[in-house]
């Protein structure tokens, strides 16, 4: 006599997919995410399609993301390598063959699609460096960080002659933040920080010497010194470089505590804020939710990278903890740069705002990242206490 089975139901056979996730992390990545999708509506609502396709974007980040959360982080270390070198191939490949927009060579055609390999390495660099440390735990010399570092200023050099300065800060942070974590003597940290901060006093108190037109800076191009000059006086120039800054510390501002409301911004709707969608929805999000909008999307920030610190804590192993450490931190350069750059402090330099921002690209790297960190955190509830 034959048995019958009942099929198992569809919740069944979703508990070994979710089993061990970290439901605070993706509690916190839910919230976000419905917030960036509110704040596009409001501030591109009158801007095409871009609602949609920003919808799309998230989908695809959040498919990226439960994929990735599937793979053991042993898996994710033995890919490591592999991963950094083909990433380099492909910089290289751009340099010699690379498709020029904008006055830029950042792209590259491979027959089926066109791709921006500097995006990623955002994510081949830390793991990368998180292999490399791993394999010399318990045996790191100065020499070890020599290497680390070696291997960091390939891509950055790679990615500096494109030129893409936005991307070269975010892959730099990714990869120092490893090599911070794997336990870079204070003695070592201290010297360059203090030479940085040097140099920025003296570009501040000579600006008009440094910023002087016929001036030729070495180690910037030519939009970059402008960048920077904008920077330390945008009214030199309002209706021209320094416009952006200005309007965007004008619809900072202008949101007042309350905000103007919900699609109600005045410099928003009426184009004086540049990218409205890209790289300065800060701006239009600042306008229309005001001080309290500010402080709910920083108590997110916040919480996001909270969570993910204490995942990277947790960890099992070292390639875990830096590789979770640094994706964390990436999260955090991410939106201190971009709110930077909106708010007048920081150079102009094309970083989205996470969740928030318009971009396909960068919301599947940020999915793919955020997918590692349930990874990690995934399979230290999976093991026995």
């Amino acid at each position: 006599m034959a048995v019958v089975l009942d099929k198992p139901s569809l919740l069944q056979r979703a508990i070994p997919f979710m089993k061990g996730f970290d439901w605070p992390l993706l509690v916190i990545v839910c919230c976000m995410a419905a917030l960036g999708l509110v704040t596009m509506y409001s501030v591109g609502f009158d801007h095409g399609t871009r609602f949609a396709q920003h919808s799309r974007n998230m989908l695809i980040g959040a498919g990226v993301m439960l994929l990735f959360s599937q793979i053991p982080p042993q898996r994710l270390m033995s890919l490591a390598l592999p991963v950094y070198v083909v990433g380099v191939a492909l910089l290289l490949g751009v340099e010699f063959a690379g498709i020029v927009r904008k006055g830029a060579q950042r792209w590259l055609d491979i027959g089926v699609t066109v791709i921006q390999p500097s995006e990623l390495m955002k994510i081949a660099m830390p793991m990368m460096l998180a292999w490399w440390f791993h394999r010399r735990e318990g045996l790191l010399k100065a020499t070890d960080f020599i290497v680390a570092g070696g291997l960091l200023a390939v891509p950055i050099a790679l990615i500096l002659l494109q030129p893409d300065l936005g991307t070269t800060l975010l892959v730099m942070a990714s990869g120092l933040a490893v090599i911070f974590f794997a336990g870079l003597s204070w003695k070592l940290i201290i010297p360059p920080v203090v030479l940085v901060a040097v140099g920025v006093v003296v570009l501040i108190f000579n600006e008009s010497s440094w910023c002087a037109p016929g001036v030729d800076w070495q180690v910037l191009h030519e939009y970059q010194r402008q960048r920077v000059c904008t920077l330390l006086d945008p009214t030199k120039d309002p209706l021209g470089k320094g416009f952006h800054i200005i309007q965007g510390m004008i619809a900072i501002g202008s949101g007042g505590v309350w905000g103007k409301g919900f699609m109600q911004g005045t410099q928003t709707h009426l184009e004086f804020i540049p990218e409205r969608t890209t790289d300065f929805i800060y701006a239009a999000f600042s306008e229309e939710f005001g001080l309290v909008g500010v402080l709910v999307l920083l108590v997110g920030f916040t919480a996001l990278i909270g969570r993910g610190l204490i995942i990277a804590a947790e960890a099992p192993t070292l390639f875990s903890r830096l590789l979770a450490g640094a994706l964390t931190l990436n999260l955090f350069v991410y939106a201190f740069v971009n709110m930077g750059m909106v708010s007048g402090i920081l150079p102009v330099v094309g970083v989205p705002l996470p969740f928030v921002s318009y971009g396909g690209t960068a919301m599947v790297t940020m999915g793919v990242g955020l997918g590692m960190l349930l990874a990690i955190s995934r399979a230290k509830r999976l093991v026995p206490s």
